[in-house]
């Protein structure tokens, strides 16, 4: 199944409390759980005024849908390719 790279800009989004960052991921889980098993969400990374998730889902479109649904931002959806780290210059 692909892997996505999803870049939402959001001001102010490394300002976030934790309690506003419980509720973007509550939100976000619910519409997971709407949308069934085909998409998910590994993680994200929190920037200063962006946020990047990785999801694994079986299209770009269902990604966008999940941002629709959930009433976040989806500037950027991109599919990983391959994923390399130190091991990868062994």
């Amino acid at each position: 199944m692909p892997k996505y790279v999803i870049e939402r800009e959001i001001p102010g989004a490394g300002k976030l409390t934790p309690e506003q960052l419980k509720g973007v991921s509550q939100t976000s889980c619910g519409v997971l759980s709407d949308m069934g098993p085909q998409i998910q969400w590994q993680q994200s990374y929190v920037t200063g005024d962006k946020i990047y998730c990785v999801y694994i889902a079986p299209n770009e479109e269902m990604v966008r849908e999940h941002a629709r649904k959930g009433g976040f931002p989806a500037n950027a959806v991109n599919e990983v390719v391959t994923i390399i780290d130190p091991t990868t210059a062994e």
